[in-house]
């Protein structure tokens, strides 16, 4: 991943938790304009920073680096539930998913 990639990341992630980018530097404890330097690619966060960033966005370094993967967030959540089901229960989710990335 490259400095633009991060920051698209970070207006990405941002974005699907549904604030601006002021309010996140702000709650981070930061400048108004700290999360819109990174976006815009002016700077980079430190590595706290960073670790900072993602515990704001709820989710972990590995998540953010996992590009693929739109809201890690809402995935992680669906997977907790799915941990509670049983076998058979699984076993059609297994076959709906399957059949849904086919028609995809």
């Amino acid at each position: 991943m490259n400095e633009k990639d991060f920051a698209l990341r970070v207006a990405q992630l941002r974005d699907k938790k549904g604030v601006s980018a002021r309010d996140m530097s702000l709650s981070m404890g930061q400048n108004p304009g700290y999360i819109n330097n990174i976006e815009s690619g002016k700077s980079l966060p430190s590595m706290t920073g960073f670790f900072y960033i993602c515990e704001y966005l709820g989710i972990t370094p590995e998540e953010f680096f996992e590009s693929s993967t739109a809201d890690p967030t809402r995935l992680n959540n669906i997977i907790d539930d799915l941990k509670l089901l049983s076998d058979t229960q699984l076993d059609i989710i297994a076959a709906l998913v399957k059949d849904l990335a086919k028609n995809k």
